[in-house]
């Protein structure tokens, strides 16, 4: 099952992380009056990994048994490509300023970076949270199969809303003790380590799978209560009330706007299914993980340079654009092709499964 309308969302969402890393001094995000959002936007990657578990529940939750094998090799050729692409870039850079940094090199590879507190950030800093994804999908068909499959929804939902609960505890009693100590080892740990992300994506999960048994049919016009849930997820970020929103305790709105965006048939969802909303949502990826190479190679000093222009606002929506071409082909001339063969080579192996 495929929901056109929450593909153009990843974009929103990829388009905040690039303003929170580069825009905080753009019109108009420098503007007090919404600063406070694009300042909070990296609570954007802990929608991705809620999007991630319900979408894989979307995507997977019809079928008797997933394999393991299959199933990885189709998410990494869905990722990895343009996550090697952004390596490559950083690794020219840092060859032209004769600074490789061959550890960092190693785990960015193997996506292996997040479980390394001092170099979860290391070479593309945006790429920790495609090493948290490795981790989610490595467990997933086990989960799938042994879990998901086999209990009632009512115990899945015991199970995973305790385990999110706890999860919520800790990271916040803990995340509280490091802003008093300042421990930056224990915010890299609390912030990044895949376990510690694990909540959300399992709370996808249940998401995904309460969607699809119980609220698939059930569309409407709901384009007021979107509003009202995007307002509240403002107040959240204006009035945190000392919580910290990392770890997915904002699974408490962004599961209802999964729910009713993929029920909508107003206005918001009519503009979210255009074809080029729909096109800008499928380069999201590319905007969100390349967006530290591009930026690294089209820097403002060379724009200033060579272009003559100092602007802050100008400099940054110039940047944005090159991303967004860039991301553009990267997709069209990479992810579109391999996406493509993967699904040929999946329908072939069907086919030869049945013939035998």
């Amino acid at each position: 099952m495929r929901i056109e309308q929450l593909t153009f969302t990843r974009f929103l969402a990829a388009v905040s992380v690039v303003v929170f890393h580069y825009g905080g001094k753009s019109f108009p995000f420098n503007n007090e009056n919404i600063a406070f959002i694009f300042r909070n936007a990296d609570v954007c990657v802990s929608y991705f990994f809620i999007l991630s578990g319900f979408v894989m529940i979307l995507a997977y939750g019809n079928k008797a048994f997933i394999s393991a094998g299959d199933y990885l090799k189709n998410r990494l050729a869905r990722i990895y490509p343009l996550y090697f692409l952004a390596i490559l870039i950083i690794l020219l850079l840092q060859f032209r300023e004769k600074n490789i940094d061959y550890w960092g090199l190693f785990l960015n590879v193997f996506m292996i970076q997040a479980w390394i507190p001092d170099k979860v950030l290391s070479v593309n800093p945006p790429g920790w949270s495609l090493s948290v994804e490795l981790l989610f999908y490595a467990i997933f068909p086990f989960v799938f199969n042994r879990f998901l499959k086999k209990m009632t929804l009512e115990r899945i939902t015991v199970v995973i809303v305790l385990f999110w609960v706890l999860s919520q505890i800790i990271f916040q009693l803990y995340f509280f003790r490091y802003e008093e100590n300042q421990l930056s080892i224990i915010k890299d740990v609390l912030k990044y380590n895949p376990l510690l992300h694990l909540n959300e994506f399992l709370v996808g999960n249940l998401a995904g799978l309460f969607f699809i048994r119980n609220l698939k049919e059930k569309k409407g016009n709901y384009d007021f209560i979107l509003l009202i849930l995007v307002a509240l997820l403002i107040l959240a970020l204006k009035f945190p009330l000392g919580l910290n929103f990392h770890n997915g305790l904002l699974a408490v709105l962004f599961i209802p706007m999964l729910f009713f965006i993929s029920l909508n048939n107003g206005i918001i969802t009519k503009l979210f299914r255009n074809r080029v909303f729909v096109l800008l949502g499928e380069i999201s990826f590319g905007i969100y993980i390349l967006q530290h190479p591009v930026y690294a190679l089209i820097s403002a000093y060379s724009v200033n340079k060579y272009l003559h222009i100092s602007d802050p606002t100008i400099v940054f929506f110039l940047r944005l654009f090159i991303l967004i071409v860039f991301s553009s082909v990267a997709y069209i001339y990479l992810e579109k092709p391999i996406q493509s063969k993967m699904r040929i080579r999946n329908k072939a192996a069907l086919q030869i499964k049945n013939a035998s």
